[in-house]
């Protein structure tokens, strides 16, 4: 029950704040389409964001500040990522369900199928409904925007079947949308990378270098210390090229995941000064009571603070830290501010034909397809073991669910379809991100909708009283 027990603390964590993402989701579509709020909420998101040090800013891109939209997913999606980072970190370095080859094969082989099929349909898809090889070349930077799993609104719709599903299928789901995670940050680096200024380059890894000599020779170093060299790595990797974001996950892959003495080392240490102190039984006048404490005694309580603070890892402080301003703050802010869908002059006719479409059955039956059968594949082969207490069938609604993309596919989505990409007028590319967005919110909602009747039909019926 231990080994599972980090992901049941994921499980936990995602499906807290799945309930608010789709709140901001909602919102964003009723403020984005009101007459009387949408030209506000256009306007907002183009508000200029500055921190200035004299002649520096902070938040610039080659001299040009940021407006918010850019802040929220340059500046606050790397930090998101920066969390995704030290979950990839633990579970691979840390005992985690991708440290082992056979513990990852089955999760990874499903992310790959899952990753790789989504292409090939949104390919096909633009290739069959689109005959304009110059709108062919600029839609098809949109290639990797299905191949995405939200892990928090996948887990959300899993959570809904509570003890019916097998924990091994969650642990599977899990993985796999870790994976998955992995997968789009490969391609975020690769694919939306048009030029490279060396020297920022070099500076952003010269900072990583930094972050390993300190995890190596500084043992007391703070997560403060680690934030800073972050900061200045994710300046000098937003001006090199290279999307900021990765420098989240660089900087996650830097900071140490173990203790500097093990743990037994501080609990030995911690129940040592614990027993200086007289077992003695509590009684109600003691509660009333105000006792001095000894100077000896404030001296042996702060060697258990201090102790205590060892016995956490930087990486798992940090991703405490994070936990509830990501969830419950940037992701909800970040869909508020992407998935406003302004369906004036659209059509449902925008989702049977290029970007929308694409996107559409990238997801909705890429997703499946690619999950499904390299899972399969990999199973009957035996290369890979099924999850204990699982069924095919249960096995194909979490593959459906694996088409929840959201989060990661509506950041793709603004990467794909910039309002400057060069030769193509901001009107144009703003109608394909709208019609990228349309085939997300489409593709997501018709994955939850076949995954939870999938799953209602295959699951062991709940057991009444």
């Amino acid at each position: 029950m231990e080994k599972n027990y980090t992901f049941i603390q994921m499980v936990r964590k995602y499906v807290s704040s799945s309930v608010l993402l789709v709140l901001a989701t909602i919102a964003a579509l009723v403020v984005a389409n009101l007459p009387s709020t949408k030209e506000w909420y256009q306007s907002f998101w183009q508000e200029e964001v500055s921190l200035s040090i004299g002649s520096f800013h902070l938040f610039s891109h080659h001299g040009q500040d940021m407006n918010l939209l850019q802040f929220i997913n340059d500046f606050l999606m790397a930090i998101f990522f920066l969390s995704v980072g030290l979950e990839l970190k633990r579970e691979i370095f840390c005992g985690g369900e991708l440290s082992s080859v056979k513990k990852a094969m089955l999760p990874v082989i499903g992310a790959c199928g899952g990753m790789l099929m989504p292409i090939v349909i949104f390919f096909i898809t633009l290739h069959s409904t689109v005959s304009d090889p110059d709108m062919l070349g600029v839609m098809s930077r949109g290639l990797p925007i299905p191949m995405a799993t939200d892990i928090a609104f996948s887990l959300g719709v899993l959570s809904m079947f509570s003890k019916r599903v097998p924990l091994g299928l969650k642990v599977f789901l899990a993985a796999l949308a870790v994976a998955d995670d992995l997968g789009g940050i490969i391609v975020i680096a690769v694919k939306y990378t048009d030029h490279i200024s060396i020297p920022h380059l070099l500076g952003a890894f010269a900072c990583a270098g930094l972050c390993l000599l300190t995890s190596f020779f500084w043992k007391s170093a703070t997560k403060m210390a680690y934030f800073t060299i972050g900061i200045a790595m994710w300046w000098l990797m937003l001006n090199s090229g290279i999307h900021a974001t990765i420098a989240g996950v660089l900087l996650a892959f830097c900071v140490p995941a173990r203790l500097n003495n093990g743990t037994r080392f501080y609990i030995e240490r911690i129940r040592k000064h614990i027993d200086k102190f007289p077992h003695i039984k509590v009684t109600a006048r003691d509660r009333k009571t105000p006792n001095m404490l000894s100077e000896d005694n404030i001296q042996d309580l702060r060697a258990i603070e201090a102790a205590s603070d060892h016995l956490i890892s930087t990486l798992q402080d940090m991703e405490d830290i994070l936990r509830n301003p990501i969830n419950f703050f940037i992701i909800p802010l970040f869909a508020f501010a992407n998935a406003g869908v302004c369906f004036d002059g659209m059509s449902l006719a925008n989702l049977f034909q290029g970007v929308g479409l694409g996107v559409f059955t990238g997801l909705l039956i890429g997703k499946f397809t690619g999950v499904f059968t390299a899972s399969w594949i990999s199973i009957k082969l035996n290369i890979v073991q099924m999850p204990e207490n699982t069924t095919w069938g249960a096995m194909a609604g979490v593959a459906a669910l694996c088409g929840i993309g959201f989060t990661v596919s509506m950041f793709m989505s603004a990467l794909s379809y910039p309002p400057t990409l060069p030769g193509h007028d901001a009107e144009t590319m703003l109608t394909l991100l709208n019609d990228a967005k349309l085939g997300i919110l489409s593709g997501t909602i018709a994955s939850a909708l076949a995954g939870s009747l999938i799953l209602n039909y295959t699951l062991p019926k709940a057991k009444t009283e």
